[in-house]
């Protein structure tokens, strides 16, 4: 406790523009990441877990806020060439966020209780994103990130 974090794991705090705490974010390296979830994963990939906290703040924008710079953390490396996301196969509204963000769904999987769906987001589709040819993603708020470790 108290020690530095692991090399491949980082975590954001999302606050929205009043500065109020609202999401927390953890991007991993499931390559390296200790516990093996992802199971034998190939280098140049990340994880990542999105919590949004209050209903209050859902359906904002706060969401696509978070995660947009999440991916420009994980993109940043030249190496990662694809972020996956593992949101419960029950929690249909997550699932529809990722699509509407660009993720591609990949398969249903089973991570130790929870079944899941793993969606995939390439650079290639990132990019076309991030210059507009990306199709109609949903508005912003205006909200920052930052990191926790």
């Amino acid at each position: 406790p108290g020690g530095a974090p692991p090399p491949w794991r980082r975590q954001l705090i999302g606050l929205a523009e009043n500065l109020q705490p609202i999401g927390f974010v953890q991007i991993i390296d499931p390559a390296e990441e200790e516990t093996r979830y992802w199971g034998d994963a190939p280098r140049g990939q990340r994880a990542i877990d999105v919590w949004i906290g209050e209903a209050s703040v859902l359906g904002r924008g706060y969401g696509t806020a978070i995660l947009r710079a999440a991916l420009d953390v994980c993109f940043a490396d030249p190496d990662v060439e694809t972020v996956l996301v593992d949101p419960l196969v029950s929690n249909v509204r997550a699932c529809r966020f990722y699509e509407r963000l660009g993720f591609v769904f990949v398969e249903r999987r089973r991570f130790d209780a929870h079944e899941c769906c793993v969606y995939a987001l390439s650079r290639e589709r990132y990019d076309d994103d991030r210059r507009g040819d990306g199709g109609d993603a949903p508005p912003v708020a205006d909200s920052k990130i930052v990191g926790a470790s």
